[in-house]
This record gives structure tokens, C-alpha cells and sequence, in this order.
């Protein structure tokens, strides 16, 4: 039977080869095993909703249950076989991260706002956030991208490599699953207020250290923008405790610190209004700042690979 030295060193590999098959494949269009969890999450919210906690909670266990076995299920199949367990790992940390695909979302909002086109940025907005884009002028769709893609570097970037190099294949799927679910019913609405509750406090704990550790390394990062580490320190001591998030706080106020800006403010989500307070004590976002967090987020993930990738090494020692 493989050492464990062994079994950590098909981790390490499969993190590394699924980083990097992100970068260079991205999302696929069609038949994306992401899209298909949520078409099944979907139908089996139907069967199982009801307007209760608990029913949430059967739900939530259900659809993060099931595939987080199937994936534990075939790390232990493969667990004579480091080859294939790194082939394993590969394919469910390409499938779980959407670093490259966000990349390519800064930049097109990053084009349609330098060119002053407000419709088709407004347009384009939803591929980044729920956030309603009515009235939204340049500098708040600035804003929002640049919030937007702070955060979901922690969701899909770091969150899963930090998972994976923690517990596998069954961690990536897991986290994945969880994070889908709280994006499809975690939202303050009257129908998910209470079914929702489950999926999103599963999504806050599971981010809890992926969220800081995210923002320690946009503090360690903010050279590469421009920006003083000890800004970006400040900014997430001091600021990140007026978001309603306890995980997007530290990511955006750490990269509002790294960026020398201010975020945060209202943002409407459909009818619910959600007021972040002040992050940053820099001056307002410009259309400028979404190549700048475009770099920074790049450098943020590759960063974070090298962490989880000396973290697999770690727990395998």
C-alpha cells in the first residue's frame, strides 16, 4: 500500500494540475459538472421545500451529502493507486475552482466601463453578483466589480485549494456544493429566510479560514497594486466588522486597504437593501481599479496555491 508521503504527494500534484487546468480551460461552456449539481440541487429542492429551518437542514444535508460521499467514495478506490488518485484530485479542483473564468468577467466589465457603455455593464454584471444593476453609474458598477471580484477569489479560488489540501477530494466537492447551495438559497428573501438559513450558515463556516486567509495574503500582496500592507492591515481590522458578512468583510476591506479606495455603501438585492458600512479610507473606485484587483486576485490565488499545496505537505507529514 502507498505511504502517506505517497498519498500527499498525489494531493499536492492534483492541486497543482487542476490550479493550473483552471488557468488554461477555464469553465466549460456546456455539460459543466458544477451547472449539473445545481440543476439536480434544484429538483430536489422542489421535493423537499417547505417554509421551516428543518426542512432546509434535510435539504442542505441531502445535496452536500450525497456528492461529498461519491467523492470520498472514490478517493478511497483509488487509494493504492497515487496516479490516480492525483488525476482524481486534478479533475475535482478544475471543477470546483472559477479563478480563469472570473479573470475573464473583470475583464470584459473592465472594457465595457472604460468605453463609458453603462447598459451593457449593467447587462453583465449579473455573471459577477446578485446585485441589482438599475441606476448603478460607472463608479458604482466599478464598485461593484471590483467588491465582487475580491470576494469571489476567496469563493472560488482559495476556499477550494484550502479544502481540498484539508481533506481531498471530499473536501473540494464538499465546499463546492455548499458554496453553490448558499448561491442558490441562501439569499434574504421571504422564500428562503428560513429554508435558505441552513445552506448559508454551512457557506459562513466553511469559509471562516479561506476568508482570512485570503485577506492575509491581499495584505501581504498590496505592493503588487501599488499599495502599503499596513493600509490593507488597518482597513481589515478596522472595517471589516461593519459588513454583514463575517467572510466577504476581511476579503473586501483587506483589498480596499491593498487598493488605497473605499468600498463597501448600500447595494439592493432585488427588494432587500443591505448596508455595508465604509471599507477603506482610501478615495472612491474608478474604472482604473479593475485591472488593478484583476492583479491582485491572480497574484492572491497563486499565492494561495503555494499555502495549500505546503499545508497538503504539512498534514501528510
Amino acid at each position: 500500500m502507498p505511504s502517506t508521503t505517497a498519498r500527499s504527494a498525489a494531493l499536492m500534484t492534483g492541486l497543482a494540475i487542476g490550479y493550473a487546468a483552471d488557468l488554461v480551460f477555464a469553465d466549460p461552456r456546456r455539460f459543466h459538472p458544477v451547472a449539473g449539481f445545481g440543476s439536480a440541487a434544484l429538483r430536489l429542492e422542489r421535493s423537499l421545500y417547505a417554509d421551516d429551518v428543518r426542512a432546509g437542514a434535510r435539504y442542505v444535508t441531502v445535496a452536500v451529502g450525497a456528492p461529498t460521499l461519491l467523492a470520498a467514495g472514490a478517493d478511497a478506490l483509488v487509494r493504492r493507486r497515487p496516479a490516480a488518485r492525483a488525476v482524481l484530485v486534478a479533475a475535482c479542483t478544475w471543477a470546483a475552482l472559477g479563478g480563469r473564468s472570473l479573470y475573464r468577467e473583470g475583464v470584459v466589465m473592465a472594457a465595457l466601463l472604460a468605453t463609458g457603455d453603462v447598459a451593457a455593464a449593467r447587462r453583465r454584471l449579473s455573471h459577477l453578483c446578485a446585485r441589482d444593476p438599475e441606476g448603478l453609474d460607472v463608479d458604482e458598477l466599478a464598485r461593484a466589480t471590483v467588491e465582487s471580484l475580491a470576494e469571489n477569489t476567496s469563493d472560488a479560488v482559495v476556499a477550494p485549494l484550502f479544502w481540498g489540501a484539508v481533506a481531498g477530494p471530499a473536501g473540494i466537492v464538499a465546499y463546492r456544493c455548499a458554496n453553490t447551495l448558499d448561491a442558490m438559497v441562501g439569499y434574504r428573501s421571504p422564500r428562503y429566510a428560513r429554508f435558505g438559513s441552513a445552506a448559508a450558515r454551512l457557506d459562513d463556516a466553511l469559509n471562516v479560514v479561506p476568508a482570512r486567509l485570503t485577506a492575509a495574503l491581499t495584505v501581504a500582496l498590496a505592493p503588487l497594486v501599488g499599495g502599503a500592507p499596513a493600509q490593507a492591515w488597518r482597513a481589515w481590522r478596522d472595517d471589516a466588522p461593519a459588513h454583514p458578512s463575517p467572510n466577504a468583510g476581511p476579503v473586501e476591506a483587506s483589498a480596499a486597504g491593498a487598493l488605497g479606495v473605499r468600498l463597501g455603501g448600500s447595494n439592493a438585492y432585488g427588494n432587500v437593501v443591505e448596508h455595508r458600512g465604509t471599507l477603506g479610507r482610501g478615495r472612491p473606485v474608478g474604472v482604473g481599479d479593475v485591472p488593478r484587483v484583476l492583479r491582485l486576485s491572480g497574484a492572491v490565488g497563486a499565492a494561495a496555491l503555494g499555502c495549500c499545496v505546503a499545508l497538503a505537505s504539512r498534514i501528510g507529514a
